[in-house]
């Protein structure tokens, strides 16, 4: 008997542990479990949009270093005074 008292217990040390836990204090409210996937979700947009925008300036940079394929190199040239214009 005292065997299963003491698994109860242990039993109930560790739910008092998850639930004072940061992670489930989030998740026990709906509007704060929102309100912090709205900000995770902001930082992912914008992290992808700067990551994105990075890529495509290298990408743009190294095609305008290609001149010997005329079109390439041509539409390149085009995109980066595009871009400058619009800075």
């Amino acid at each position: 008997m005292s065997n299963q008292n003491t698994h109860t217990e242990r039993l109930t040390d560790a739910l008092e542990k998850i639930n004072s836990h940061n992670f489930m204090r989030i998740y026990n409210s709906v509007w704060r479990l929102m309100w912090v996937n709205f900000l995770r979700g902001l930082a992912f947009g914008l992290g992808s949009v700067i990551g994105a925008t990075f890529l495509v300036y290298v990408l743009v940079q190294i095609l305008s270093q290609i001149e010997f394929i005329p079109i390439l190199g041509d539409w390149a040239l085009r995109l980066i005074a595009e871009v400058e214009k619009a800075l």
